[in-house]
């Protein structure tokens, strides 16, 4: 099969999985029309196994159904679903001191507070997109002022009440030059009243921090004061999931920024990654691993879990339109087998999230306070657009 046939078929594949499973699941099971907002545990059928709202997986379906009207198919349902969650997260969402929560009740009622700020990435992201779709200047202007709080966070964990202990060292985690580099991303090309190019090349300096030569891997943390952290499973962390996404981000960033150097160590990542994570027994991505083989405190080390699997198929699109190299297209073939083999419904569409080490099933269900409808068809849809990008050149 030619090239052109090979991206094709996956094309027709993706654009059939978008439109007529994950979409439709989620906008048939999810949208709770009496109290606003989304039910995200959802069990294979759709059924609502918890009431609760999180508000990091409110932002993404905001953000998500506001990216399918605007630049998939201006459907007034994608609209009304995105404003159903934006009304529900403006409302409800933040604390007395402008943090957003964790989780809520239904009705919005405040359950739970998670001292990380990653549930506000999602909420300001879902703001900004949803500008974008209705140029209600509101939007634009709340998104870049929680992005404004984020960045302070980030830099200061204490103003959301994390304490600071004697024993800690001080770290770089993977996540936070990440998820500044998304929003910076979005806000450069959205919000031209202010310029982000440096938080972007900051991000870019911060997260070549974690890239580790001899394995050719981005890892979770590294200590910024010289400290050795090997002897902690903090130190020795790997998710080849996390570090293809970041990888891709990064081919993002340099689309901006163009830096060769930069690019080679992405490209690096994506393969050093696919080939160091990758089950040689049973297939597919560990979760989890420690570099040096030693055990990992988080139990779940050697699942397979779905998201891994999507941001691995991306960045191989990405790579391959960025280069033309054929081993991405064969990683691409590799991993898309396994995914659509293990992962996918096709009699009550969308995906299941866990999988164990050989493959099977751990439970059924298509949603919870981790998996929402952002993963999936963000990857289905961006893949969708870089196809068809390529096939116009």
């Amino acid at each position: 099969m030619g090239v052109l046939k090979m991206l094709e078929k996956y094309a027709q594949i993706y654009r059939r999985d978008l439109t007529e499973s994950v979409i439709p699941f989620w906008l048939k099971h999810s949208l709770d029309k009496e109290f606003g907002g989304y039910f995200t545990c959802l069990d294979r059928e759709g059924g609502v196994y918890d009431t609760k709202k999180y508000l990091w997986l409110q932002g993404r379906e905001v953000w998500m159904f506001s990216r399918l009207y605007n630049e998939f198919d201006r459907k007034q349902e994608y609209l009304d679903a995105a404003a159903l969650g934006v009304d529900f997260m403006r409302r409800y969402g933040r604390d007395p001191k402008g943090r957003v929560y964790f989780s809520l009740t239904r009705e919005g009622k405040p359950f739970a507070f998670q001292r990380k700020p990653y549930g506000a990435v999602f909420c300001m992201m879902g703001l900004l997109e949803y500008y974008r779709a209705t140029g209600k200047e509101e939007y634009l202007g709340e998104a870049v002022a929680l992005f404004q709080d984020i960045a302070k966070w980030l830099k200061d964990p204490t103003l959301t009440d994390r304490p600071a202990f004697e024993g800690q060292v001080k770290t770089s985690t993977l996540a936070d030059p990440m998820v500044l580099a998304l929003m910076a991303l979005e806000l450069h090309a959205i919000d031209k009243k202010n310029d982000y190019t440096s938080v972007l090349k900051d991000s870019l300096k911060q997260i070549k921090l974690h890239y580790n030569a001899e394995r050719k891997i981005l890892i979770e943390n590294v200590p910024l004061a010289g400290d050795d952290i090997s002897d902690w499973p903090e130190g020795r962390l790997f998710l080849p999931g996390h570090s293809i996404e970041v990888a891709w981000i990064l081919l993002h960033i340099l689309e901006v920024l163009p830096d060769e150097s930069y690019k080679q160590m992405a490209l690096d990542v994506i393969a050093g990654s696919l080939e160091y994570g990758w089950d040689e027994k049973y297939g597919g991505l560990f979760y989890y691993m420690d570099l040096d083989n030693r055990p990992v405190l988080l139990l779940e080390q050697k699942m397979k879990l779905w998201w891994a699997h999507a941001e691995a198929i991306y960045a191989l699109i990405v790579a391959y339109d960025l280069t033309g190299q054929d081993r991405w297209l064969t990683w691409l073939d590799k991993v898309h087998s396994y995914t659509y083999d293990k992962f996918v419904d096709e009699k009550h569409g969308e995906w299941f999230g866990y999988c164990d080490r050989q493959g099977e099933l751990t439970n059924t269900c298509k949603g919870g306070n981790y998996k929402g409808c952002f993963h999936v068809p963000r990857m289905l849809l961006f893949s969708l657009q870089r196809i068809e990008k390529d096939s116009k050149r």
